[in-house]
């Protein structure tokens, strides 16, 4: 069993305790975000930590509003 420690920006998003250890480019989904591993730094024998890029969110804006209706 190792801890992993999900990070991006230097900010811990998750950690979990795992049997398996993700490989890089692996796609993976934190709190309904997708993402992909970058890297994998070994910190100790149980202890890894992942740096994660996630995707960019997109905004959708509404619709513009017809100024002539009422």
């Amino acid at each position: 069993m190792v801890v992993v420690h999900f990070l991006e920006n230097k900010t811990v998003v998750l950690s979990q305790l795992r049997k398996q250890i993700p490989t890089v480019n692996d796609a993976i989904k934190i709190k309904g975000r997708k993402g992909k591993i970058e890297s994998i730094v070994k910190v100790s024998d149980k202890v890894v930590q992942i740096q994660v890029i996630f995707e960019k969110v997109k905004k959708v804006q509404p619709a513009l509003k017809d100024v002539k209706k009422r």
